[in-house]
């Protein structure tokens, strides 16, 4: 059978036999409200499956959460799919009739963005790093033909929604009684990497700069990544949800990550110094962390390419 997936820009690796689609249609009424958990007072997410996005999963790969304040609510990421993003809002309402005040993207990926148009209504404002506008304009369309062939009709209502609001370094948003701290990173999982930290709770919406469980993904830089890491580290959190994987304590939640990528950095540097192309650097750079990593198969190599083809010039 012929698969695909597709993760960065002109990524595509394995992810669902084609053809398996066709049947799947939704409604726009009756959704069953996502499973979420009430991680601290008032901060609720959705823990995705570790998985590659499909049809079956509705794209429901990512975690995505919410925020409620005593004026409004604050979403963080809305999934993969439009379905998901109605799934997220139906257990939005199941908790609180607030207005919806914010949706925030932590970054471009579709498995977090492609849910934006579930929450695209008059008073809802769009909030994101400074580089997403433009990693939306030149991502999105690709984005969704891709996984299009993927998860055929899943696809059908997804909209390319970028955000009236965009933070350059760091932004305050205010609740009610309820502050959300913004910080936009340089260039490390991908070049848009925005956090979310609820002051009230201890809470640290990470995005995609932390992944627990599922491998960590290089799509922007990873020597950027590794030095982010030790930012991120001093933030002031008790607990973090990240972008795949369940929400941990922090910061000790940073050490498989950092592992990883400091084994994958160190052996790019290695194979790069014996002069070993590329093409067997990527076989074997960071192959000693595979027991530690769900879809390690899936995107090691690729992120041994990536790292190798930066690493390379330094």
């Amino acid at each position: 059978m012929r698969n695909l997936k597709v993760y960065g820009l002109g990524l595509v690796v394995l992810a669902l036999a084609a053809g398996r689609t066709a049947s799947l249609t939704y409604s726009q009424d009756e959704v069953e409200p996502l499973a979420i958990s009430e991680v601290a007072a008032g901060v609720y997410a959705y823990i995705g499956e570790i998985a590659l996005m499909s049809a079956e999963n509705d794209g429901a790969i990512a975690n995505v959460g919410f925020i409620v304040g005593d004026a409004g609510i604050a979403v963080i990421d809305t999934g993969g799919s439009v379905h998901e993003g109605r799934r997220l809002l139906a257990a939005i309402r199941r908790i609180s009739d607030k207005p919806i005040k914010y949706v925030i993207n932590t970054h471009a990926h579709p498995d977090h963005v492609f849910g934006n148009a579930a929450f695209a209504t008059a008073g809802t404002v769009f909030v994101g790093h400074h580089n997403l506008p433009r990693a939306l304009a030149n991502r999105g369309p690709y984005y969704i033909e891709a996984f299009r062939r993927v998860m055929g009709p899943v696809l059908d209502d997804v909209q390319i929604v970028s955000p009236a609001l965009t933070v350059a370094d760091e932004m305050k948003l205010d609740l009610g009684g309820r502050g959300l701290v913004l910080k936009a990173w340089p260039p490390a999982h991908s070049d848009s990497d925005l956090t979310v930290f609820d002051t009230s709770s201890g809470t640290l919406f990470a995005g995609d700069l932390v992944f627990l469980k599922h491998i960590p993904v290089v799509d922007g830089s990873i020597r950027g990544w590794l030095k982010t890491i030790k930012q991120l580290a001093e933030l002031p959190a008790d607990r973090v949800v990240p972008g795949h994987g369940p929400e941990a304590a922090w910061p000790g939640a940073l050490a498989p990550e950092r592992t990883y990528l400091e084994r994958l950095a160190a052996d790019c540097r290695d194979l790069i110094k014996r002069g070993i192309p590329l093409a067997d650097a990527a076989r074997v750079a960071g192959i000693s962390e595979k027991s530690h990593w769900d879809l390690f198969e899936d995107y090691n190599a690729r992120n041994a390419t990536a790292a190798y083809s930066e690493l390379e010039w330094e």
